[in-house]
């Protein structure tokens, strides 16, 4: 296989329903559709097929970079009760539910995961690395962080990115990961001050919400590192959603940030999200996002259903999840959890018939307790009102024919 191909799961493109007419939504790129292009069953008709296949709007990019993900530590200094990596709610009904198993990635492990890496790159022909640092709190090693950030540079680190919370970050630390080539750090919201403060608490009692927007503020100000914003959406906050993004806006740059919504999914460990995907809610998402891009936010776009580089390719072609204790998963929702272990860095993946019901992938792993249509409308239409609202304020720009 030469350099950039791949072979495995196909993009699925997405047909969208817009104010006049229609949007496809391609692994190549977006176009707006006239209700002639489709047939009743929204189907493309095969000549408007055709010409968007001739755009290259079929055609995914192909990768560059092997993709990598580590976890440094599986440790974590918040209690979240709706955390993927609990194992149970906190029976005294407190903030230290209990979790996956400690591991804390070392010098050892990091130089199997390098090597594991290398070999990772040859079969697949890729020169470069990018490189995502996860945990738990990926910041409760930071001399790890440090060291594979260093080394990773050996195997061509093209970008680096963090999973965070945000309370450990501090200036000098942000600036000497910014210098071996971290771009960018994904923090969470649960909502407006009180109910994130209610929500996203530690391990050991007390808010967050102010230190994550003091440390935030400060790295972006001292660094070029950006700041991915998600806001988790339940039917705790949403309420007061429409404050924290005003408050967002006074508080941190902008200009320096992305921001999106996401709705709390059930992962299995005991926490419900009653939220209802009605119009009113989908009323709420477009007003969200709109007042985001008028403060100066990046929004992302919607796009295709895409593969993940790592667990849509059942031999680990192009990318891994690496627990810190060096063992291999194929999401990064089944890292350091027992039973789900899919090889190791020192032994490679053990083979498909030894992976079988191991194997989850993304878009697997989020269970909701409607029904799946259900969810996938109410994406539609929201992804639509934001295509709408981009394209009439100019802001959708290069990639649309």
């Amino acid at each position: 296989m030469n350099k950039g191909q791949h072979r495995g799961p196909e993009a699925r493109p997405r047909v969208i329903g817009g104010e006049r007419g229609w949007w496809f939504l391609g692994p190549g790129g977006i176009a707006r559709l006239k209700t002639h292009h489709l047939t009743p069953a929204r189907e493309l008709r095969p000549e408007a097929e055709r010409v968007l296949r001739e755009r290259g709007l079929f055609s995914p990019p192909a990768y560059r970079s092997y993709s990598l993900t580590v976890l440094t530590s599986t440790n974590c200094n918040l209690g979240c009760a709706y955390c993927f990596q609990n194992t149970a709610q906190d029976a005294a009904g407190g903030s230290r539910p209990p979790r996956i198993a400690y591991s804390r990635l070392t010098s050892a492990t990091i130089d199997l995961i390098l090597g594991f890496t290398r070999r990772r790159q040859a079969e697949a022909g890729l020169d470069s690395l990018v490189l995502m640092l996860f945990g738990g709190e990926p910041l409760l090693n930071p001399r790890a962080c440090v060291e594979l950030l260093e080394r990773a540079g050996a195997l061509g680190l093209r970008w680096a990115s963090m999973t965070s919370n945000g309370t450990l970050m501090t200036v000098p630390l942000a600036r000497r990961l910014a210098g071996l080539g971290l771009r960018d750090v994904q923090v969470t919201f649960d909502g407006d001050r009180a109910d994130h403060d209610r929500i996203r608490v530690r391990r050991v009692g007390g808010g967050t919400f102010d230190d994550i927007v003091a440390a935030m503020a400060a790295m972006t100000a001292a660094t070029p590192i950006r700041c991915d914003i998600r806001v988790n959406v339940s039917h705790h906050n949403y309420a007061r959603i429409d404050t924290l993004v005003e408050r967002l806006g006074r508080d941190l740059d902008p200009s320096r940030c992305s921001l999106y919504f996401a709705r709390v999914g059930d992962v299995g460990v005991g926490y419900d999200n009653d939220l209802i995907f009605s119009e009113d809610m989908a009323a709420r998402f477009n007003r969200w996002q709109r007042r985001a891009l008028e403060l100066g936010f990046a929004v992302p776009r919607p796009r295709a259903h895409t593969p993940c580089q790592a667990c849509s390719y059942r031999d680990g072609r192009y990318g891994a999840v690496v627990n810190a204790d060096g063992t291999l998963s194929s999401c990064w929702e089944t890292a350091g959890k027992p039973d789900w272990q899919v090889g190791t860095v020192r032994d490679g993946y053990l083979p498909a018939d030894r992976t079988a019901g191991r194997w989850i992938s993304c878009e697997e792993s989020y269970q909701y307790a409607g029904d799946l249509s259900e969810l996938t409308r109410f994406q539609d239409d929201v992804d639509a009102a934001l295509l709408d609202y981009l394209s009439a304020t100019g802001r959708l720009g290069s990639g649309t024919a």
